[in-house]
């Protein structure tokens, strides 16, 4: 336990001790959300209005269902581009030799792959909280719906979106011998991650097959909840002083069209089922990643 401390300590402060790599990645969710808010701002506002046409709606709701919609799309990216960043110490240490450096002493090779895992997740669970932390201050500036109950469960969601894309980042990081492939690989998870797990686009906009295929993807269900937990308290308000049948059916509608409700092939898929296809994908991901390093050790 306490080489496993050793391990884990030493990565972190390998990457913290680099600021060009640590700032940027920190950074990144927050000049993202900036981009979020200046470029597509607009764009969401307008298609909440287009969604509720007929219903008189504050601007501040509609900026409050705007700002969830912003925050929820920044984390469900975040939790898994920040993670092939943070990946980055176990492929430096190889193409530094210090990876072979730690594998010719005592420590266990199966020790060593779960320090760099285990550091990747703290790392990027520590990016992706500062990120949170910065969308609860716009969230509350834009407009507050949101109960105790979702902040606990966008918690959860985070954390088990940050394991998500540990995993995920281990396996594919597994492979790399070079900067240039971490670098290459960094930038295309960075622009395509986004609009295969609906967080760019709302996944009705998409033709039919596409839909179908991006309910495939275990990132889908996790964007999902996040939309759900930090977008359902605005929606839910919107049928606030209207008849309880009206009501329902706007809100339905709404949740429907920004993912909060997700359809698998025309059937509902209910929050425990996202909750069960994430886990279960992450579980899958990190059996990978122990067969290759062990496969490896052999």
């Amino acid at each position: 336990m306490k080489t496993l401390s050793y391990l884990i300590a030493r990565n972190c402060k390998v990457y913290f001790r680099d600021k060009g790599v640590f700032f940027t990645s920190l950074l990144a969710p927050l000049i993202l959300l900036f981009l979020f808010v200046a470029f597509l701002g607009n764009v969401y506002r307008d298609s909440i209005r287009s969604v509720a046409e007929g219903i008189p709606l504050s601007d501040a709701l509609v900026e409050s269902i705007a700002a969830g919609w912003l925050i929820s799309s920044l984390l469900a990216v975040c939790t898994v581009t920040i993670a092939f960043t943070a990946n980055i110490i176990m492929v430096q240490d190889r193409v530094n030799g210090q990876a072979a450096d730690l594998f010719v002493t005592p420590v266990p090779r199966s020790l060593v792959a779960l320090g760099y895992f285990i550091s990747t997740f703290l790392v990027t669970s520590i990016v992706c909280f500062v990120a949170l932390g910065a969308g609860f201050i716009y969230i509350g500036v834009a407009g507050w719906n949101l109960s105790a109950a979702d902040i606990l469960l966008t918690v959860a969601d985070t954390l088990l979106l940050t394991l998500f894309g540990t995993a995920l980042s281990s396996v594919v990081c597994h492979f790399l011998r070079s900067q240039g492939a971490v670098t290459g690989v960094q930038a295309t998870v960075s622009a395509a991650y986004g609009f295969l797990c609906g967080a760019y686009i709302p996944i009705g906009n998409l033709a039919t097959g596409l839909k179908n295929a991006i309910m495939f993807l275990p990132g889908t269900y996790g964007t999902g909840l996040v939309h759900a937990h930090l977008m359902g308290g605005a929606i839910s308000a919107v049928g606030e002083g209207l008849p309880p049948e009206a009501a329902a059916q706007i809100v339905k509608g709404m949740k429907d069209g920004f993912d909060c409700n997700l359809y698998f092939f025309g059937g509902a898929v209910p929050p425990w089922t996202c909750y069960l296809v994430l886990a279960a994908a992450t579980l899958l991901l990190i059996g990978v990643y122990v067969a290759l390093c062990a496969r490896r050790r052999r």
